[in-house]
């Protein structure tokens, strides 16, 4: 674990998203909220956001640190769901493992819930720090 002692405290953003790519008919059980394991867009929410409050407890070397902030959005494709994923916090250091962690639970969840339905159809692609701010070295995936 890093030592950030002397580092000031400010305001760190972070945002990740992740990929879930299924059938289509299976996406559209999603977005219409059928499934038979229940509402999977609320239930992978819940699961990010514990996720995230959760990060340093998962991975050894993270400080914890208070999660003031967390939204979530899913944006829906032909075959994919898109999350992405905004954490915020005032802290000695950056909050992008919380915002990665929870858009990797949040799809690890919609997996889960899927694959009743998609089988083997189901894959997770593209976890993605897309933006870092509030730190020596802000970040900005173009």
């Amino acid at each position: 674990m890093r030592d950030v002692s002397e580092k000031a405290i400010t305001l760190r953003v972070a945002v990740a998203q992740a990929i879930v790519e299924m059938p289509p008919a299976v996406l559209e059980r999603l977005k219409a909220r059928s499934l038979d394991k229940g509402d999977a867009l609320e239930i992978s929410r819940a699961a990010a956001i514990l996720g995230a409050k959760r990060t340093w407890e998962l991975l050894p070397l993270c400080h914890p640190l208070p999660i003031e902030r967390l939204d979530l959005a899913y944006e829906f494709g032909a075959d994919t769901v898109t999350v992405r994923v905004e954490a915020a916090t005032h802290a000695r250091t950056g909050v992008e493992m919380e915002a990665l962690t929870a858009a990797s639970i949040c799809a690890l969840s919609l997996y889960d819930m899927l694959k009743p339905h998609a089988g083997t159809n189901l894959a997770i692609r593209e976890i993605l720090l897309l933006k870092k701010t509030g730190g020596k070295s802000d970040f900005q995936r173009s």
